[in-house]
């Protein structure tokens, strides 16, 4: 366990560690320095690049969110015929490999004389992220008691108020792990977005291929700042349930 643990962290925590190193050997520490990160904070192009990425990470897991939970409600009202072809159609995405699905989004971009650019880039990744999503609400709605909306309905909710305030309630947990998996794809995603972007419009992933080529530490940098970001919010994730928790147990205590 502790080697693969080892194996695990061990070059992340050798990125960050060379992320302040004051030469630019990335295989001999020199000094502690800063310096990398002014540079990176001072390029215009990885500015960017961190811009567009959590931008369109941001867009894609809410409009993704929003699709995949209607969709994944409707299909679970739906016949056992729709659901189950909806369901082979939404596991086709997942299991294509990534090179043909960018492949095929340029060919469809070409074929219908689309400029590749920030909305090709934006609607690649709702397409990718909304069968995540799905997959994530079907476990949670098919645990729910199938008689749940009728109820709802008969007790006075109007549809909307059926879905948003007794089965969105009920999902929440399946509709905030399709976010986070939606928001980790598109914010890692390379090999589609490589073919579907267009010029001046990189997220981090193209930035770091275009950078790999020749060697600069500040990818240690830039790397630092996305490990940064990702704890970051792993911690709220994992503080806002914990919180809830303490909350409803001090509440009890008093009651």
């Amino acid at each position: 366990m502790l080697l693969i643990l080892a194996f695990f962290y061990l070059p992340i925590i050798y990125t960050v560690v060379f992320s302040f190193n004051e030469s630019k050997s990335l295989s001999r520490f020199e000094g502690f320095s800063l310096k990398w990160y002014e540079k990176m904070f001072h390029n215009d192009d990885m500015v960017s690049s961190i811009f567009y990425t959590t931008v369109i990470a941001v867009l894609a897991t809410l409009i993704s969110t929003f699709v995949g939970t209607i969709t994944a409600i409707g299909l679970s009202k739906s016949g056992r015929i729709l659901r189950g072809v909806v369901g082979q159609i939404n596991d086709m995405p997942i299991m294509n490999p990534d090179i043909v699905t960018a492949i095929g989004l340029l060919m469809f971009f070409g074929t219908l004389t689309v400029k590749k650019g920030f909305g090709t880039l934006l609607l690649a990744h709702i397409m990718f992220c909304i069968p995540y999503v799905i997959l994530s609400i079907m476990p949670k709605l098919r645990s729910l008691d199938p008689n749940i909306l009728d109820a709802a309905l008969d007790l006075g909710c109007t549809p909307v108020q059926a879905i948003t305030k007794v089965i969105v309630p009920q999902i929440t947990t399946g509709i905030l792990s399709g976010a986070l998996i939606a928001f980790t794809m598109s914010f890692d995603d390379f090999v589609i977005s490589y073919f579907v972007t267009g010029n001046g419009i990189n997220n981090i992933s193209i930035m770091v291929y275009t950078m790999s080529k020749r060697i600069n530490p500040s990818i240690n940098a830039l790397s630092t700042v996305v490990i940064g970001m990702i704890t970051i919010g792993l911690i709220l994730v994992n503080l806002v349930p914990a919180a809830e928790w303490l909350k409803k147990r001090m509440k009890k205590e008093r009651g």
